[in-house]
């Protein structure tokens, strides 16, 4: 599919409900938006203030539904392509719905694409949400987040999350904007609103197989720092926020396939001849 394709319009007629579709391209403007809000978080963290975000976030249970449930990795999961945020949109009886998905393995990343989508729609009367990470192999299981954001209980992030794990996907963020048009549509309606807008972008955005990642930290004498970095890129591991302390010693995290990481570790183990401790 091309990522780039052109806006079309169609019209059809949905049982209960007339309906018109829009299909679009990434949504460059939230992209932009997300950039800007990291930048200024990540300033504001570096001067010791709090991220402006963080209580907005963590909202009453009656907002926001979590549980964490077993997946099976049996058969593969799928991930939205990485790099773009796709959006679909439809009108029903005058309210315009907005879906808007991503890939997105953790729940801080989702909570600035959920924050960059409000701030994009300051007029929208609801932003619900549904969020998967995770496989029955990761440490932790699946890790499920939804919400109605004022709808009727059950009838916003509900049927989006159904959407998510409905596509068969995982590590996947979507969120359905809705400008209200003045008619009620009753539960029934809001759930296949919903649901059908999620399936809708999650249907057109390109996917790729999801494979499994584990995150580890570890702590040994800079002097092996050698040997660690050998290791990393024979396992294709990633690092970052690598920290020398004045005793000598270096800390680092690594990310890397999580079929790969009991080898990575024991390689480490061998060629600094012990001298690495991971860290939880």
């Amino acid at each position: 599919m091309n990522m780039y394709k052109m806006m079309k319009m169609t019209t059809f007629l949905f049982p209960f409900f007339h309906c018109s579709l829009t299909r679009s391209s990434p949504s460059s403007t939230t992209i932009a938006t997300i950039r800007r809000r990291r930048m200024a978080i990540q300033q504001q963290q570096q001067h010791g203030t709090p991220a402006a975000f963080t209580s907005s976030f963590f909202p009453s249970s009656s907002f926001l539904s979590t549980s964490t449930t077993s997946l099976s990795s049996t058969t593969d999961r799928r991930t939205i392509q990485e790099g773009a945020l796709y959006s679909s949109e439809q009108v029903i009886k005058k309210s315009r719905f907005i879906g808007i998905a991503t890939k997105c393995d953790n729940w801080k990343d989702a909570q600035f694409y959920l924050d960059a989508i409000k701030e994009e729609h300051p007029k929208a009367r609801h932003v619900c949400f549904g969020f998967v990470a995770g496989v029955d192999e990761m440490p932790g299981g699946v890790v499920e987040r939804c919400s109605d954001d004022g709808e009727p209980t059950g009838t916003g992030g509900t049927p989006i999350l159904s959407g998510i794990k409905g596509e068969g996907l995982s590590d996947t963020f979507c969120a359905v904007v809705r400008y209200y048009g003045g008619v009620k549509l009753g539960a029934g309606g809001l759930i296949r609103a919903y649901g059908g807008t999620a399936r809708l972008v999650l249907r057109d955005a390109p996917t790729e197989i999801l494979i499994p990642k584990s995150t580890i930290r570890l702590s040994t004498s800079s002097s092996n720092a050698g040997c660690i970095y050998d290791a990393a890129r024979k396992f294709n591991a990633v690092t970052s926020d690598e920290n020398y302390s004045a005793d000598g010693k270096l800390e680092i995290s690594m990310v890397c396939e999580s079929s790969f990481l009991e080898d990575m570790m024991e390689t480490m183990k061998d060629s600094t001849r012990g001298d690495v401790t991971f860290l939880d």
